[in-house]
């Protein structure tokens, strides 16, 4: 099986589960989307800890407006 053909099986198998489980999905959903937010969060806090890590962040970002930014201060 193709790494395209597993994302498929994936996308499926997702798209039966929210069908046939109408008021568990939302929840997982949710749950997966904001543990992926912390994760970017810890991986920023991280970075801005090293002694190269806003300029890491600017250039991995493509930030060019560094005052938009709260974080960069």
């Amino acid at each position: 099986m193709s790494e395209r053909e597993g994302h498929m099986c994936q996308v499926e198998r997702w798209a039966l589960f929210v069908k046939e489980n109408p008021a568990k999905w939302k929840k997982q959903h949710t749950e997966f989307i904001n543990a992926i937010f912390d994760k970017h969060e810890q991986f920023r806090e991280t970075m801005l800890n090293t002694p190269t890590g806003k300029d890491k962040l600017v250039k991995l970002y493509d930030i060019r407006n560094k005052k938009g930014y709260s974080w960069l201060k």
